[in-house]
This record gives structure tokens, sequence and C-alpha cells, in this order.
């Protein structure tokens, strides 16, 4: 970021501090496309994935104040987005039977060798399409960087059911990656 485009954010969020509805909405228009790239990846549908960004933009109004401004406001928005997505992931939770059983995971082979011939839009479509325990352990792992143990922990699940849902994401997501490009997945078999 350039330093205009920096005390830009910081006024910003000078203004979000004093409750400046301006300030608030800027701010909101400033980061609503960073955030929903985050929270689409969380959600079953665009309606569930606006959702969640507008409950987190709710939280950075309304926490503001425990912002460290020393450190990068993207990062410490990025964690608010995470973890709202894991709450609305957790209170809907009860509706949807995955307990999983204990599997190892693996990786995807010839699959991400396809995925790289997808566009961003395709590869969030198939990850959209998994179960919202498989999406979200999925979401965690290999694109948010979190360890098993982490997740277990965010999800109240066991180490092995981060790892057995992660495996059946995996699972689920080759076979439509299979049945949905087979052109594609022809030329690596």
């Amino acid at each position: 970021m350039s330093a205009a485009q920096d005390e830009h954010l910081n006024s910003l969020i000078r203004g979000c501090l004093q409750e400046d509805r301006h300030s608030q909405e800027m701010l909101y228009r400033h980061f609503y496309g960073y955030g929903m790239s985050i929270c689409l990846r969380y959600s079953t549908k665009e309606e569930e994935a606006i959702e969640v960004l507008n409950d987190s933009f709710l939280k950075v109004f309304q926490k503001i104040d425990t912002y460290d401004t020393t450190k990068p406001f993207r990062a410490w928005f990025r964690r608010i987005l995470i973890n709202t997505s894991i709450n609305n992931f957790k209170k809907n939770w009860k509706h949807h039977n995955n307990h999983q059983q204990i599997e190892e995971a693996y990786h995807l082979g010839i699959e991400s060798k396809i995925l790289s011939q997808l566009s961003y839009q395709e590869i969030i479509k198939l990850v959209q399409e998994l179960s919202p325990s498989y999406r979200t352990i999925f979401n965690l792992f290999v694109i948010d960087g979190y360890t098993h143990e982490e997740i277990a922990e965010l999800l109240h699940i066991s180490v092995g059911a981060s790892k057995s849902g992660l495996s059946r994401a995996r699972e689920k997501l080759k076979l439509m990656l299979k049945k949905n490009h087979k052109e594609i997945y022809e030329r690596y078999e």
C-alpha cells in the first residue's frame, strides 16, 4: 500500500472509531470484494456469504476500538471474516449430520492439474457444493493454512474428525471434477 492509501485507510478507521457513518460506508465499500472472496469460500450460496460478510462488518464496527493500528487492518479483518464464517457454520451444524470416521487425509493428485485450468469462480463453485462441514474444514486447512489441531479446537471436533472431513472433502471434489470436467480429467489419466 502506498503512503496515501495507508493514510486514507487510517482516516477511515479513525472515522469508524467515532462511529461516523460515511467512514463506515467507505470502509465497507473498500473491503467488500476482499470480504466476499473469503465468505464465498465458506458459504453454500451467495446470499449466505453476504449475510456472513455483513455480520463481519458489524463486528468490525462494534470492535474497531480493539484493532491494533500497528498491524495490518486486512489481517485483522480476515480473522473476523473467518471466525464469523465458522460461527455461522456452527450455528447451522445441528442441521447436518456430518460426524465423521477417522481417516488419513491424502492429496488431490491429478486433480490439482485440473484445478489449475479452472477459473477462480469455477473452483469456488465446486467448493460451495461441498457439505457445510466438509467445506469449512477444507477451507480452513487448504486455503487458510490452519492445522488439524487448530481446526479441531475452532469447530469443537476431534483432530481425527478434522482429518476425516478433509479426506472426504477431497474425495468429493475429485468426484465432482471427474464428473463436471471429464474432458480435462481424461487428458491427465
